[in-house]
């Protein structure tokens, strides 16, 4: 009933901006709505079974072996699915100036749903407001994490975006970007929604709350017509803990940096990508990594942490238009710890050394309409967790993914 009833409430809101769209008068003639979106359905074929979001539908990795008392994988098991929860509508709005700054906004939603037993659920994407001045922009609201650069994302056909070999997060957020012609200055203040760090609890953004300090970020970028270069640094505090196992207040934290360097350059029909991340605890970003405890107090309970480390690149190239040929490329690896860990580790997973991906696609554009074919082969390195939390001993673990995409526009 709540779920209804939220729909009415959505639908209600959107019938009514789009009749606020419409001048009633002369003086509301400055604000409007447009809508656009895609229906799309994809059909996969997985070799083996593989981790994975919404019933398969945001593909990880391949899952580790599961063995059977005869010494069968159980994981050695082909799957299919067949989704259109992609599905997109998207609201750009307009309205009159603020404070000299030209205004803007925008709502974005699609039916992914927000866990496994949500799938067909409505959930929201962006929530946005922009105000730019000629030089100077700020942005409030829910939108990609800064260390998602949105200019230059794979063009990859998986819903996973090239994950987890970039960082992939929406974010409530404050953005400031100052312009200094084709240099910009960009520094964020955000937080944590559907996109968390683990800890104690399980996943929660609590952890980034109980801080105190958001997460702050920085970026230096050069943006022109064929080039885009830049990068970036992200900090953020978590604390783990308000109390330990054994009833004692504490405030131990865990501070993790992450950096960023990429390069995106089009020479028609070609368009190249290169990026380059360097991880500290970067769970939150679909990313390998975490942290884990490095000391326990005997007495008080009370934990100190270390960052499990990683590091990621990832390479795209592709060409053509209404017909394009496409190829994406990543390898990731977990560096664990430079400290003992003497507890648990709080990452997505914490047995895997290593992750690497090729894809290769091609696509086909007619007016609205858009067909794709893409070829994901994904090997993961499942071993065992050592002291340091790095892996040791890895076995490559394979699954071939074919994924057919069809995308109508509006």
């Amino acid at each position: 009933m709540k779920k209804n009833m939220f729909y009415i409430l959505m639908i209600s809101t959107i019938i009514s901006l789009t009749y606020a769209s419409y001048p009633q008068e002369k003086d509301k003639s400055e604000f409007g709505i447009t809508f656009n979106g895609y229906v799309r359905t994809d059909f996969f074929y997985d070799t083996r079974q593989t981790v994975s979001l919404r019933e398969g539908h945001f593909l990880l990795y391949p899952a580790n072996e599961l063995l059977d008392k005869n010494g069968e994988d159980v994981n050695a098991k082909i799957n299919f699915n067949l989704l259109s929860i992609q599905t997109r509508l998207t609201g750009k709005i307009t309205g009159p100036e603020f404070l000299g700054a030209k205004t803007s906004g925008t709502i974005e939603a699609e039916f992914f749903g927000t866990s496994e037993t949500d799938v067909n659920g409505f959930r929201l994407r962006h929530a946005f407001v922009n105000m730019k001045w000629a030089s100077t922009s700020l942005l409030v609201g829910q939108t990609w994490h800064p260390l998602f650069i949105a200019d230059m994302f794979p063009n990859v056909v998986s819903f996973n975006t090239g994950v987890p070999f970039l960082p992939f997060a929406r974010c409530p957020q404050v953005k400031l970007t100052q312009s200094l012609g084709s240099v910009n200055l960009i520094a964020v203040v955000a937080g944590q929604r559907d996109f968390t760090s683990n800890g104690p609890s399980g996943f929660s953004s609590s952890y980034l709350r109980n801080s105190g300090l958001p997460d702050l970020h920085f970026q230096l970028q050069y943006k022109s017509d064929n080039l885009l270069l830049g990068a970036g640094v992200d900090y953020k505090i978590l604390q783990p803990r308000v109390v330990t196992v054994k009833n004692i207040k504490t405030d131990e934290t865990i501070g993790g940096l992450t950096s960023i360097a990429y390069l995106k350059i089009k020479a028609s029909p070609v368009t190249f990508s290169l990026q380059g991340i360097y991880g500290q605890n970067a769970t939150d970003l679909m990313m390998l990594g975490g942290y884990a405890v490095k000391a326990i107090d005997s007495t008080t309970g009370k934990e100190e942490y270390t960052n499990l480390n990683s590091y990621s690149i990832w390479s795209e190239i592709y060409f053509g238009n209404e017909l394009q040929f496409g190829l994406f490329g990543g390898y990731t690896k977990n560096l664990g710890s430079s400290d003992n860990i003497v507890g648990a580790p709080y990452t997505r997973v914490s047995n895997i050394d290593n992750i690497m991906r090729i894809a290769p696609r091609v696509q086909l554009t007619s007016g609205s309409t858009r067909f794709a074919l893409e070829l994901e082969y994904t090997s993961a390195g499942y071993g065992t967790l050592d002291k340091n939390g790095k892996v040791i001993n890895p076995k490559n673990i394979n699954n071939v993914r074919t994924l057919l995409a069809v995308n109508y526009f509006f």
